[in-house]
This record gives C-alpha cells, sequence and structure tokens, in this order.
C-alpha cells in the first residue's frame, strides 16, 4: 500500500484528500505546516507528496526545492495543489522540481486519476532496465550496453544518461538537470552539465547523436539516432 503525505493548511480541503485517498487503498499522513512535515520525513518517506504552495510557516516553491536538492528525498514524486492559477505558477512549480500540478477546486476523481498516474509512471522508471534504440542502461548490474558492447561511465555521467532516458523525448532544462543529478541548484553551472553531455555523447559513439542540444534551453534523448 502506497504511503501519501499531505501538506496542506486548510482542513477542509485536507480531510477532502485525505479521505478520497484511503477510500483509494492508499496510506495517508497529513500536515497543516511545513515543520512537522520536515520532522516526520526524518522518519519514514513517502511513496508521494501532495504539496500546498500557500502555508503558515514555508511556501511549497521553498519545501519542493529543498525536497530536490537533498539526496534522500529529491526522487520522491511532487504533486503541488494550489489555488494560484496564471500559467507562470504552473511553470515555477514545475522548474523548482514538482512533478504535477492540480489547480484548486479540483475533483476527486481527477485527484486520484493524477496521483495513480503519476506513481505509475515513477514505478516504471524504477525498472531494471532502460533503452532508448541501441542504447540499454542496466540499473540492477549499473552497465550501460551501447550497440551490444559494454560502456564505461562515471557515476554522473551514468546518472546523466539515467535521467535523460527517463524522460526520453522530454526536454529538460539544465537546471532540472543540475537538480536531479547533481543534487544542487543551478546557479549558472551550465558548464558541468555541458561538459558531461559532451563526454557522455563521445563515449556512446554513433548513438551520442541521439542526445539532441535544444538551443537556449537544454537537452532531449530521442529514441533513436535522427529521431525529432
Amino acid at each position: 500500500m502506497a504511503l501519501i503525505y499531505i501538506v496542506e493548511d486548510d482542513a477542509g480541503i485536507q480531510e477532502i484528500e485525505t479521505i478520497a485517498l484511503k477510500n483509494s487503498n492508499y496510506s495517508v499522513q497529513a500536515f497543516d505546516r511545513a515543520s512537522s512535515f520536515y520532522a516526520k520525513l526524518e522518519e519514514t518517506l513517502p511513496d508521494l507528496i501532495l504539496l500546498d504552495i500557500m502555508l503558515p510557516d514555508e511556501d511549497g516553491y521553498s519545501i519542493v526545492r529543498n525536497l530536490r536538492s537533498n539526496p534522500r528525498t529529491r526522487r520522491v514524486p511532487v504533486i503541488m495543489i494550489t489555488a494560484k492559477t496564471t500559467e507562470m505558477d504552473m511553470v515555477k512549480g514545475l522548474d523548482y522540481g514538482a512533478d504535477d500540478y492540480i489547480r484548486k477546486p479540483f475533483s476527486v476523481m481527477e485527484l486520484i486519476s493524477r496521483v495513480r498516474a503519476l506513481l505509475r509512471r515513477f514505478n516504471e522508471e524504477e525498472s531494471v532496465q532502460l533503452s532508448a534504440g541501441q542504447i540499454t542502461l542496466d540499473n540492477e548490474r549499473h552497465c550501460v550496453i551501447v550497440a551490444n558492447r559494454n560502456t564505461e561511465l562515471t557515476l554522473k555521467e551514468f546518472e546523466l544518461l539515467r535521467y535523460l532516458m527517463m524522460n526520453a523525448g522530454i526536454v529538460l532544462t539544465r537546471e532540472a538537470i543540475m537538480r536531479s543529478v547533481w543534487g544542487t541548484d543551478f546557479e549558472g553551472e551550465s558548464r558541468t552539465v555541458d561538459m558531461h553531455i559532451k563526454t557522455l555523447r563521445h563515449k556512446l559513439g554513433e548513438c551520442g547523436r541521439q542526445i539532441r542540444t535544444i538551443r537556449g534551453v537544454g537537452y532531449s534523448i530521442s529514441v533513436e539516432i535522427g529521431e525529432e
């Protein structure tokens, strides 16, 4: 049974979310402020977090940045739930590391559907092998096979390739790559990402062409060479 943490200071919304999730066979713990949520994280990591933006002691943007900068919590899925409705609010939440975004008011069916989809996605990402064309990454053996040959990668090169392959076809910003692979905020360190991409492409040989540069944004890996 998946464990879900709710961080929401509105008692009514917190109750609706809790009842809906429990009725869908999830285990739930709810918090009305960041401090109690952080304390519980030290004890047990959840399978997913529902995070409100407007909290009394810390805003949700700051919380999700803290989660993504901590190696222990950076892989926990986060859905931000908020009354803020502008596109910039949504982009800000996703840029800071949220995996999904639900606007208030929302339906119970939408909530459960989003939770199920995100949990399913993350379970798939934790599968033993990832593949993109002739590139196969084996998480269990911690090895990479390119065109039927073993390819030696450094730890960061392996993590970088894994993150790209987990999000195949999706354009990833340098900021997102820095947070996920290096566990730190961006702070202008574009050269770190660029140099690792360069060496990774070289080691992948012909298949290195699958890693595309999206000028002014970041990088994306395609399933096949030359695929857009």
